[in-house]
């Protein structure tokens, strides 16, 4: 199956500014980047790296002025819908692989230690595994309602617990900071996810985020803003929160002045 994502922002800076863009999707994705294209001014005059993460980074330095800066790119995906395990295990802290570590400790909008307490009071109890995971994702996915505008850039899971409102990046950092605070590896991921099979909400696309989850002996994807297992995920970023995967970094004061995303499959 094809789909076709992008991805065009509208900023205004001051002066020359120098910006890190994170739109790309991962090399080591589930999926194949077919073809892709830039607008000119970043084709011209940028460059890109691997971050400590391994997701793709690209630098350019924006004009004073208006700019656009546009990506896409037509990916094949599977046609099968994000896969689970229902006998997946949870790995003992000692035969955890050292680069899940990092992924079991607080951060900074994720801080499991504060929300140690609730984590086990609310799943505590339940037999570890594969189905704990699956209440944390029901219990945030039911409990936090939608809404663009209810969180700024800097809330924190802490936030989102109090309020119970929140927009994707939300409710994965929420379901992220429980399954720490549980001993489980969990870590922050987004990108872009096409409608296909479900019913298109009624609002302007935007990227989607998630989380990933180390259970027997492998990372599993994890829904909480949707719940169910979707089709033509195609991820862009990994990290410990949003903080590590911001699709834009500037050096300097940029407006973003309108911001547009896509994700659609190419019916033939």
């Amino acid at each position: 199956m094809q789909v076709r994502v992008g991805c065009e922002f509208v900023q205004r800076a001051t002066e020359f500014t120098h910006v890190v863009l994170q739109v790309e999707p991962r090399l080591d994705g589930a999926f194949d980047v077919l073809e892709y294209e830039w607008d000119a001014l970043t084709l011209g005059d940028s460059w890109s790296y691997l971050d400590a993460f391994g997701n793709v980074c690209r630098r350019l330095t924006l004009p004073p002025g208006e700019a656009l800066t546009s990506y896409r790119a037509l990916v094949e995906v599977p046609v099968e819908p994000d896969p689970c395990a229902p006998d997946a295990y949870e790995n003992a802290p000692g035969a955890l692989p050292n680069e899940a570590l990092v992924f079991t400790l607080p951060s900074r909008f994720c801080p499991s230690d504060e929300l140690g307490k609730a984590a086990w009071k609310l799943f505590g109890e339940l037999e570890p595994g594969w189905s704990r995971v699956q209440a944390v994702n029901d219990w945030v996915h039911n409990e936090v309602s939608f809404g663009y505008g209810s969180s700024v850039a800097t809330t924190t899971a802490i936030d989102v617990y109090a309020t119970r409102r929140g927009v994707c990046r939300d409710y994965a950092q929420l379901a992220i900071t429980f399954c720490r605070a549980l001993g489980i590896p969990a870590r922050y991921a987004f990108g872009y996810l096409p409608d296909i099979g479900v019913k298109p909400l009624d609002a302007p696309m935007d990227f989607s985020a998630w989380m990933e989850v180390y259970l027997g002996n492998q990372w599993w994807v994890f829904d909480p803003r949707n719940n169910e297992p979707r089709i033509g995920r195609v991820l862009i970023g990994r990290g410990r929160d949003a903080l590590d995967v911001a699709m834009v970094s500037s050096f300097g004061a940029v407006d973003l002045r309108s911001m547009r995303v896509w994700a659609e499959e190419v019916v033939a």
